[in-house]
């Protein structure tokens, strides 16, 4: 991305990975399944207030899918804000494979782990979204969101998936580039929204937990 003009009505976001969850733990894929965050990821939910006091919020927009909602909720509850749920924030649906361990996909769907793995743009899980599909998704989202709080400050709650989808946007990596950015949960990213489309300003700060 170029320098941002000076006159655009730029808007800054700070995106965040939901908390850990005991699937997070088990390697295993959670998709548009509904899994609570544990107890290390409600203490590192717990931490965002702290680190997020100070910014001037205008609204808070979270994944309607617990562990994203109930993370925003953790800090935008003591600033005052209603978490908005905007299910088009969802990490991308898995189908067949949501709930197994990454061990169980590549033993029960080996040329599709493959094709996963690999990231191949034209494949899709059993019942999933392909890449494309989902990174148009998510994308177009966070864009609309952005646009509708033009020269504001907001928050975004969501996935993996979602943060690394955001990240390859910005830095117009391809969608079968190796992944070599980190996005840990409940870390905190930083970017702007302007005529240019999405810019990165930091990435994956979790100053504000240690020793969780």
């Amino acid at each position: 991305m170029g320098d941002l003009h000076p006159a655009a009505q730029v808007t800054r976001v700070i995106a965040i990975r939901h908390g850990e969850t005991d699937w997070n733990a088990q390697q295993r894929l959670q998709g548009h399944v509904d899994v609570a965050l544990n107890a290390r990821g409600r203490a590192q939910a717990a931490r965002l207030h702290e680190a997020l006091k100070s910014e001037s919020l205008s609204a808070v927009y979270a994944s309607d899918l617990s562990r994203a909602f109930e993370t925003a909720r953790a800090f935008a509850v003591p600033m005052g804000l209603e978490v908005r749920a905007t299910r088009e924030l969802r990490e991308r649906a898995f189908g067949e494979y949501e709930g197994h361990t990454y061990a169980e996909i590549e033993t029960h769907w080996p040329e599709g782990a493959a094709a996963w793995r690999r990231r191949d743009p034209d494949f899709a899980p059993p019942g999933g979204e392909s890449l494309p599909a989902f990174q148009t998704r998510c994308v177009k989202a966070a864009l609309e969101l952005a646009v509708a709080h033009a020269g504001e400050t907001i928050a975004l709650v969501a996935h993996g998936g979602v943060l690394d989808a955001l990240y390859r946007a910005a830095t117009h990596a391809g969608l079968a580039a190796p992944r070599t950015w980190e996005l840990g949960n409940a870390a905190i990213n930083r970017l702007l929204v302007a005529d240019q489309g999405l810019v990165v300003v930091g990435w994956n700060d979790a100053q504000h937990l240690e020793g969780v």
